[in-house]
Formats: C-alpha cells, sequence, structure tokens
C-alpha cells in the first residue's frame, strides 16, 4: 500500500474485503471463473435458492465484480473484475501453506 491514504480510500478498500468475506460470494466468482452462467445454472451449481443467489449476484454487480447480459428473458453474469482472482489465489495459496504446515506438525505431535 502506499505510504498515505485517504480516509476514504481505506474505506472502499474496507468495503471491497467486506464484499469478499461471504462465502456464497466467493462461491459465484469461483463458478464464473470459467465464463459466464445464467442464474438457473448458477443456482443449480452452489446449491442455493435462486433468490439467495439473485441477491449475491446484485451486489457483487453494484461493486462491479460482475457484468450482467440480458438475452431475451435470460440473465448471464460474467466477471467483471478479472483482478479478484489475484487476490483470492494470494489468499488461497496462503492458506494452503499454513494448512500444510499445521497438518504437517499435527502428524510430528502424533508420532
Amino acid at each position: 500500500m502506499s505510504e498515505m491514504m485517504s480516509e476514504e480510500m481505506l474505506e472502499l478498500i474496507a468495503q471491497r474485503f467486506r464484499l469478499l468475506s461471504d462465502p456464497m460470494r466467493l462461491r459465484i466468482l469461483h463458478q464464473l471463473q470459467n465464463g459466464e452462467k445464467s442464474v438457473s445454472e448458477l443456482v443449480e451449481a452452489t446449491n442455493a435458492s435462486q433468490p439467495n443467489v439473485s441477491k449475491h449476484l446484485s451486489t457483487l454487480r453494484t461493486h462491479g465484480l460482475v457484468k450482467r447480459r440480458q438475452d431475451g428473458n435470460m440473465a448471464y453474469f460474467s466477471i467483471g473484475a478479472p483482478f479478484i482472482f489475484d487476490l483470492c489465489n494470494t489468499v488461497c495459496d496462503s492458506m494452503k501453506d499454513e494448512w500444510e504446515q499445521r497438518n504437517s506438525l499435527l502428524g510430528t505431535l502424533a508420532q
């Protein structure tokens, strides 16, 4: 991060992290990583209700993380901010390393 960030910028960054703190939103983003999907495809892939998926898609769209394309009466969603996967990969790699260290330590303690 840069040396001096305004309070407004820090709040926007915190808002972005809060947006990504919901497991359902992460599941939706993960499903969209391989391409555009309809709401019904996302409902099936996430095993969530249509209203729940639609609510999260609306939130993600409001913040620019997903895009919506209308085709007749079908709405299709895709990733609007591909950089989000760089952040997710950084966090996932860090968590994987931590998980492996924990398991290694537990394996050593069990011997």
